[in-house]
C-alpha cells in the first residue's frame, strides 16, 4: 500500500546557482497536481507535471521549485524615447523655475524605464538542473508515502483479523440462531393452538412454515459473501500496490453484509460480534482514505 501523504525536500547550491525542490500530498479522490514556479519557469509547468504525474496515482500533490542563477546572463538596452522624455520635462521643469542647469547622464540612467535589463536564460539548461533534483526528491517521496502506507496496511490487516475472528463467533452460533428460531415458532403455534378449542395441529404445516422462516432468517448466505470479500480483501491488498478504490467498495459491501446479520440476529452473541465487526470495518474505511 502506498500513503496518500507524504513530503520530500531537496537543495542544491553552487556558485553558479540555488536550487530547491519540495513534494507534498494530500487526501483526494483523484490525481490533482498543482505547480509553483518562479514566472520565468511557467514554461517548465508541463513537464514538472507528466514527471510527478509518473509516479503518483492518486491524492492533491503540490510541487515548488525554486532556482536562483547567482550571475545570470543580462541583455541590458536603453529606451532613448523614454530618456529623451524625461529629458524635455525636467529641462522644461528647470526653465519654468528659472533654474539654469540641464539633467545629467547619470539622472537620466536612473530613472524608470531607460534601461531595460532582460536575462537571459536557456530554457533546456534550466531543465538539465531542475529534472535531477526532482526525480531525486520525487524517490525520497515515494520512499516516505510507501513507509507511512505500510504501517496503514498493518493497522488494517490487524483489523481484518479482527473481523475474521468476529465472524467466526456468528458461524458458531448461526446454528444456535436456526434452532431457536424453531423452539420459538414451535411454541408459539402450540400455545396458539392450547388457546384454541378443538384445533388439531398440523406438524407438517409447521415445518413447513419454520422452513419459510428459516429462508428468511438463516445468516448462512451473509455469512458465506462475507467470508469472500475478506478472503479477496487480503488477495487485493497483497497483488495491487494501490488498491485503495477496490479496497473501499469491498468495505461497503462486507459493511451491507453484516448489516443484514445485525438485523436477523436473535441471540447476545451474534449481536456483539456484529459489533465488533462495523468497529473494525470503520476503522478499516477511515485508515482506507489515505491509501492510494
Amino acid at each position: 500500500m502506498i500513503s496518500m501523504t507524504g513530503f520530500a525536500f531537496r537543495e542544491r547550491a553552487d556558485e553558479a546557482v540555488s536550487l530547491s525542490v519540495e513534494i507534498k500530498s494530500y487526501n483526494n479522490r483523484y490525481l490533482e497536481i498543482s505547480v509553483n514556479v518562479p514566472s520565468w519557469l511557467s514554461h517548465l509547468e508541463p513537464k514538472i507535471r507528466e514527471l510527478t504525474g509518473a509516479f503518483c496515482g492518486r491524492g492533491k500533490i503540490e510541487v515548488s521549485v525554486r532556482l536562483r542563477e547567482q550571475n545570470p546572463p543580462i541583455k541590458v538596452s536603453v529606451n532613448a524615447a523614454a530618456a529623451a522624455a524625461y529629458r524635455d520635462a525636467i529641462d522644461d521643469l528647470a526653465a519654468g523655475l528659472g533654474i539654469n542647469e540641464k539633467v545629467s547622464l547619470p539622472v537620466l540612467i536612473g530613472m524608470e524605464g531607460v534601461l531595460e535589463i532582460e536575462k537571459k536564460r536557456d530554457d533546456e539548461r534550466c531543465w538539465s538542473l531542475i529534472e535531477p533534483l526532482l526525480r531525486e526528491t520525487a524517490v525520497i517521496f515515494q520512499a516516505e508515502r510507501a513507509r507511512e502506507g505500510k504501517q496503514t496496511e498493518d493497522n488494517i490487516l490487524k483489523s481484518i483479523g479482527c473481523i475474521e475472528s468476529a465472524l467466526a463467533k456468528i458461524e458458531k452460533n448461526a446454528p444456535q440462531m436456526e434452532n431457536l428460531l424453531k423452539e420459538n415458532t414451535l411454541a408459539r403455534f402450540r400455545e396458539l393452538a392450547g388457546n384454541a378449542t378443538g384445533v388439531v395441529i398440523d406438524e407438517n404445516r409447521i415445518l413447513a412454515e419454520t422452513a419459510l422462516l428459516l429462508m428468511k432468517y438463516t445468516v448462512n448466505e451473509e455469512i458465506s459473501r462475507l467470508s469472500s470479500h475478506l478472503a479477496e480483501f487480503r488477495t487485493e491488498t497483497a497483488a495491487n500496490d494501490r488498491p485503495g478504490k477496490k479496497l473501499d467498495f469491498l468495505c461497503q459491501e462486507m459493511n451491507r453484509e453484516i448489516n443484514t446479520i445485525g438485523s436477523k440476529s436473535t441471540i447476545l452473541e451474534v449481536s456483539r460480534a456484529v459489533v465488533e465487526i462495523k468497529e473494525a470495518l470503520e476503522n478499516v474505511r477511515e485508515q482506507l482514505r489515505n491509501i492510494e
